[in-house]
């Protein structure tokens, strides 16, 4: 995977895209009427559909801002996270299993105020690992390290790895491709998150094209803002 494409809050910040992500962000900001949101998952109804990208793009925006940011490779079936940072593979399941301390494992990024906790090696049991005990437990030291813990998760409909952890976060975003994803997937996604007592925050739209007017537009208003 390029890096370089994946983060482009980082690499092109005055994208639409870019910009995209920061309306995210605020989004966050403000879901639960003024109740703090610290521990978020990014899940899909699909394989495919961008939710660790958009997991990767919202952790270094909300970072930019000066808050202290944990992202999570909760996906231990196809973790991508160590691939997108550049970062050695060995984190969630070496806490999980081996009992290594989790600020040993804890990986530093080039954006300021941003780590990384990779996945580790792939469990043969990962839905069991992450219903455990030792994962609460590994979420609430998280939540005492950062301001903002992102945890990247599987598809939802797929596996039932996101709908285990659902009710212990304080929200989850659902990421949904457009023109990728029929009607009925994305409404069984949510149903089954709800299901699990999970609480939806939103559902990010995402492949969407931009016509180039509106691309120029984002441009010009990020550039001229700078000037102020």
């Amino acid at each position: 995977m390029n890096k370089e494409r994946a983060l482009i809050v980082q690499d092109d910040a005055k994208s639409p895209i870019a910009e995209a992500y920061r309306v995210l962000r605020t989004n966050l900001l403000f879901a639960k009427a003024g109740e703090p949101v610290h521990i978020v998952i990014f899940t899909s109804s699909g394989p495919g559909e961008g939710k660790s990208t958009t997991a990767a793009n919202t952790a270094v925006s909300f970072a930019q801002t000066g808050r202290k940011v944990i992202l999570v490779d909760c996906d231990l079936r196809k973790p991508v996270q160590h691939k997108i940072f550049g970062l050695t593979n060995k984190g969630v399941t070496n806490v999980l299993v081996e009992k290594i301390p989790v600020e040993d494992l804890l990986q530093p990024t080039a954006t300021p105020n941003l780590s990384i906790l990779t996945s580790g090696p792939i469990p043969p049991n990962p839905s069991e690992l992450l219903g455990s005990d030792r994962m609460a437990k590994l979420l609430a030291e998280l939540k005492e390290r950062a301001e903002i813990v992102i945890l990247d998760m599987p598809p939802v409909i797929s596996v039932t790895d996101a709908s285990v952890l659902a009710s212990a976060v304080d929200g989850i975003i659902l990421v949904v491709a457009s023109g990728m994803v029929r009607p009925e997937m994305a409404q069984k996604a949510k149903d089954l998150l709800q299901r699990a007592k999970g609480h939806i925050l939103g559902v990010v739209l995402n492949r969407v094209e931009i016509e180039k007017k509106h691309a120029y537009y984002y441009y010009y208003y990020g550039s001229d803002s700078k000037k102020r």
